[in-house]
């Protein structure tokens, strides 16, 4: 079986956290890591029968979607739920390993999988209580979330994009990527600041990534009607108000009013 690395003081841990508030469910983090993993790290990330009747494939990030239905309140809403693997401080999948192709590494603490020595028995698949593990039927070894780690060190990128491809691509800025064994980071506050959680903590695992909690619906059921501005006038002030009637189906005027705002403002 593998062993993990031997903690260290201010240990690096690269993760990421996701905010389920903001997560729309959009798929991009999915096709985006699936674009960029399927020419690294993880080449290549194949699918079979992808139009037919049983469509499958490895996809190291997906999106479930699940209706909740809060405290006190008679509707629901969907919450977009990111899956992807969480690269624990002590994971199972690691040292279930009997290869040592699956192990942690102790300078970021990302868990990999080595393709050349892993022999697809499948038992980090089983050991993994987060479903993270993806089994390559072409290949016949087992593919993971690496945290595009060929990409966060890539000296050829702009220090901006030297992040997950995920991260990169989320249109709603949902995934944040950062050192969480640094409390100080940003990534770190962000959970401080919206008590952002662990999946199964008391299975002892403890995932690096963390997951920030939906808010509370914000709606007229929930708050109090806010004042807009009074206009201050102006023939674009006026300009934009009639627009606004206008296209709430309450017209303040005719076509030859606006006319004569367009005469106005470009006098």
């Amino acid at each position: 079986m593998t062993s993990l690395p031997t903690p260290q003081p201010n240990q690096k841990k690269l993760g990421l956290v996701i905010d389920l508030d903001t997560c729309v469910g959009c798929q991009a983090c999915v096709t985006s890591c699936k674009e960029w993993n399927t020419q690294g790290y993880s080449a290549p990330l194949n699918d079979s029968d992808s139009y037919g009747a049983d469509p499958s494939g490895v996809w190291l990030n997906r999106v479930h979607g699940y209706e909740v239905k809060e405290e006190g309140r008679d509707d629901t809403r969907v919450v977009h739920f990111p899956r992807s693997c969480l690269h624990c401080e002590t994971p199972a999948c690691v040292t279930v390993c009997p290869t040592g192709a699956s192990y942690k590494r102790a300078e970021d603490g990302i868990v990999l999988v080595n393709p050349d020595t892993c022999i697809g028995c499948k038992l980090c698949s089983w050991a993994c209580p987060y479903g993270a593990r993806e089994y390559d039927y072409s290949h016949g070894v087992m593919k993971k979330c690496t945290l595009c780690v060929d990409r966060i060190y890539n000296t050829n990128l702009e220090p901006e994009d030297r992040a997950p491809a995920c991260v990169k691509a989320c249109p709603t800025g949902a995934r944040h990527f950062g050192d969480l064994g640094d409390p100080e980071s940003d990534v770190s506050q962000l959970v401080k600041a919206r008590d952002g959680f662990e999946l199964l903590p008391e299975m002892n695992y403890k995932p690096v990534n963390k997951y920030l909690p939906p808010r509370k619906r914000r709606d007229a059921v929930t708050s109090a009607a806010i004042a807009l501005p009074k206009g201050d006038g102006s023939a674009m002030d006026r300009l934009f108000s009639w627009a606004d009637k206008f296209l709430s189906g309450k017209p303040a005027g005719t076509i030859a009013s606006l006319q004569d705002m367009s005469d106005k403002l470009e006098g």
